[in-house]
């Protein structure tokens, strides 16, 4: 195998030597040593392997077959040389051939199947499994350096992944996208197929294998426990536990926050969490509690989006009734009928309204004094209205009343007990006040009266008249009398009107139509008053004239003046006029002054009257506001190229902003998120700055210089959420000193082709000719010029000397 390779040899004496040999390839030939008398042959020891030797008179070192560094990294051999008679001559010395590894190795996952369960709303990006594969390949090269990737994913209902992997350490976690959409009353149980790739993925020659993952979603174990509900000033040891909550991710810290400012929370979780009351509650101080409960790691970072938990405090009957005031005055008019409603006894209970625990019955305890009878009042037990039994008051009887009134709790009658005090007091005859709209309609009753006679009813002597008697100069009012109950009836007499006089100040007076005996006269009592307050009403422009008439000729001109009409507004807007039935369009008006003009030609014998309506309408301003919606996705706002000055170096940054048309209150804060590309997360990472703004940066150095396309996936955080992908142009590029990009000029261009370079050489030669003949003319007349001035000075001189 070795005739005629002399000249291809590497040859030399023995000595200590170290060679690299690539696994596979066949037999080959190292090394040839030589001899160097007395030494006659060589001979070799060591790991040979079976396939590695030494020709003994020629001392060619040779593989005769295939080393493989998957079984034997490093051969350790010695090598002696020998006189004729066999005794060692030099040596032993070491040759070591160390085989070098190549990619013959296919990754292989360590599971044939992998299953895992992830649990809805788990936080992206979090693993919840990991697959793992390995290369049998020297680790220190490419060839065994893995990445990993998502092939398939079964099914796939969204345009983005719902799930993602590490592609250096085959964790899988929910993507953004899954984090939200995950539900297992949707979709149980996914399949991916995850694929593996030596020489890191980066070659289209490198080694694949793939596996399938099963995964199982289930339902999220971060939920808001339903209201919890806690009796008030409950007795027993506390702390107490009201309830508990459960992160999707173990070893979560727990925490609660306040949605309230409060001088102190009476709540706490532990960290199992387990949640607490930690004091006897008063429902009366305060009802209702709201809370969060968050769950964050060990960096602080928020694993669950916060739960609110809702606590009502139940009552419980720990109150007495109480009268709202110390003593009820009432008063009431000597004509109050028998069961009338005359006032109200208000008491409270601080427990629980619309419950047992606070309702109030009342009872009449006494009334004094017990005249002209004992029970001149009754009370509703269950309202506390007071009203009369049977008769009308009287002053003369008695001008006031005490009462003391019973209010007691029925769920603890024996318990809870009070006692109100009412004062009642008869009153001359005295009537509230009345409101009406202006435009009230003639014969509306707006108040009913009622006056009392002691004389024999059904006669003269009692029958009552009510008469205006101040206050209506224009008699708007008039009363009528029930000659049966004489009850008096006020209606309206004449139109009210608001503009002319708002509030009337009437006195009523009540009569009998038989003259009174000499001993007896009319007093205060047979009078009493009240007002009439007239509301604005919003009423119509009106016209001065009902009918405005005119005549003209049928020729006048287009735009002559006819006529002009006015109205006003009895509340002083400005009023605006408009045609109505100007079917022959023959008039036109001003809307602003009234006046009215021909707007095309009059023809009598298509019609000798002509009728139209004139509108008049009050002027107004219609003003809309739009309210925002959150209805534009949020944009990259990008004055300025990003770019990274190559080559890249690591550790540099550029800030990208996004922005919104919609109102601030739809994006307080963007999120930034690279695409679910494998490029694109493998070429680069991005990170929060601020609510607006956030870093892009290469995750390594292998850039070429060119301009390169990253998709970004921007989030208003909106109601409802706005997503937007767009595409965000980095250029790598070489820098100037100032560190800004710039673009070289290709110098395959930067020079002229032959027609060019005749062309500027013929322009050079015109501008070079036409200077020098400029020249020229300028010193053939200065020439000129001084010759002349000579013989001028020469006749001066010649004049001078004749002089």
């Amino acid at each position: 195998m070795w005739l005629n390779l002399e000249g291809l040899l590497v040859s030399g004496p023995l000595k200590d030597t170290d060679f690299s040999v690539q696994e596979g390839g066949g037999p080959r030939i190292l090394h040839q040593f030589t001899l160097e008398p007395p030494a006659v042959s060589f001979r070799i020891s060591g790991e040979k392997a079976g396939i590695i030797d030494i020709e003994p008179k020629s001392g060619i070192l040779y593989i005769n077959g295939s080393l493989d560094w998957e079984t034997k990294q490093v051969h350790k051999l010695q090598v002696e040389s020998l006189d004729e008679s066999g005794t060692v001559v030099k040596g032993p010395n070491a040759v070591t051939i160390y085989v070098d590894d190549i990619n013959d190795n296919p990754p292989e996952f360590n599971q044939t199947k992998y299953f895992g369960v992830v649990r809805q709303n788990s936080r992206p990006g979090k693993p919840f499994m990991y697959v793992h594969a390995t290369d049998r390949d020297d680790p220190t090269t490419p060839h065994a350096h893995l990445s990993y990737s998502i092939l398939h994913h079964f099914p796939n209902p969204y345009e983005e992944m719902l799930f993602q992997i590490d592609n250096v350490t085959g964790a899988i976690s929910p993507s953004r996208t899954g984090s939200y959409y995950l539900d297992p009353q949707k979709q149980d149980t996914f399949t991916l197929v995850v694929s593996v790739k030596d020489m890191a993925g980066t070659t289209t020659n490198a080694f694949t294998s793939s596996v399938d993952v099963i995964i199982t979603v289930r339902e999220s174990l971060w939920k808001a426990p339903p209201t919890i509900h806690i009796k008030e000033n409950s007795t027993q040891a506390h702390p107490v536990n009201i309830s508990k909550v459960q992160s999707n991710e173990p070893d979560v810290i727990y925490g609660i926050f306040e949605k309230e400012k409060l001088p102190r929370l009476p709540f706490s979780i532990s960290k199992n969490g387990d949640i607490y009351v930690t004091e006897p509650l008063d429902r009366e101080e305060k009802d209702t509690y709201t809370f969060f409960v968050v769950s964050k790691d060990s960096k602080g970072e928020l694993v669950d989006k916060p739960l609110q938990i809702q606590v009502i405090v139940e009552d419980i009957n720990d109150n007495p009734p109480v009268c709202q005031q110390a003593l009820t005055v009432i008063e009431v008019q000597e004509n109050e009928i028998g069961g009338s409603h005359i006032g109200t006894v208000f008491a409270t209970d601080m427990d629980e309204e619309d419950t047992l625990n606070s309702r109030l019955q009342f009872k009449i305890q006494s009334q004094e004094p017990e005249f002209p009878e004992k029970n001149l009042f009754y009370i509703q037990q269950d309202t506390g209205n007071l009203h009369l039994t049977g008769r009308s008051l009287s002053k003369r009887d008695s001008a006031k009343y005490s009462l003391k009134v019973l209010v007691s709790d029925p769920v603890f009658i024996h318990k809870w007990c009070w006692v109100c005090h009412v004062s009642m007091t008869s009153l001359s005859l005295q009537y509230n006040n009345v409101t009406v709209a202006e435009n009230i309609p003639i014969g509306t009753v707006i108040l009913e009266i009622q006056a009392t006679d002691g004389d024999e009813p059904a006669t003269g002597s009692s029958l009552i008249i009510y008469q205006v008697k101040e206050g209506d100069p224009n008699n708007t009012f008039i009363i009528e009398t029930d000659s049966e109950t004489n009850r008096g009836f006020v209606k309206i007499n004449k139109a009210l009107d608001f503009e002319t006089m708002p509030v009337y100040n009437l006195v009523i007076n009540a009569t009998n139509p038989e003259p009174l005996v000499p001993s007896v006269e009319y007093n205060s009592s047979s009078l009493t008053t009240f007002k009439v307050f007239v509301t604005n009403v919003d009423e119509p422009p009106v016209f001065r004239k009902p009918i405005y008439r005119t005549e003209v000729s049928e020729d006048i001109p287009v735009n002559t003046l006819v006529m002009m009409v006015e109205a006003y507004d009895p509340e002083g807007d400005s009023v605006r006029y408009s045609l109505e039935g100007d079917k022959r369009k023959w008039l036109r008006i001003d809307s602003a002054t009234g006046q009215v003009y021909t707007a095309s030609l009059l023809d009598r014998e298509q019609e000798e009257v002509y009728s139209i309506e004139v509108v008049a309408s009050e002027q107004m301003f219609l003003i809309l506001h739009l309210r925002d919606v959150n209805d534009n996705r949020p944009q990259l706002a990008m004055d300025y190229p990003a770019f990274f000055c190559y080559p890249v170096s690591g550790g540099e940054r550029t800030l990208i902003q996004a922005t919104d048309a919609d109102e601030h209150l739809f994006y307080s804060k963007f999120t930034f998120s690279l695409a679910n590309e494998m490029n694109t997360r493998n070429n680069w990472e991005i990170s929060t700055f601020n609510a607006t703004h956030a870093y892009l940066s290469p995750k390594h150095a292998n850039f070429e210089e060119k301009e390169y396309n990253v998709p970004i996936i921007l989030n208003d955080n909106g109601k409802p959420p706005l997503e937007n992908k767009v595409n965000l142009k980095v250029s790598i590029c070489k820098c100037s000193s100032e560190n800004s990009c710039f673009i070289e000029v290709d110098r395959e261009h930067s020079w002229p082709t032959p027609g060019q370079a005749i062309g500027i050489l013929v322009g050079v030669l015109l501008i070079i000719g036409v200077i020098l003949g400029a020249v020229f003319c300028h010193m053939k007349y200065k020439e000129k010029n001084e010759k002349g001035d000579h013989k001028d000075a020469k006749d001066k001189a010649e004049l001078d000397r004749l002089a």
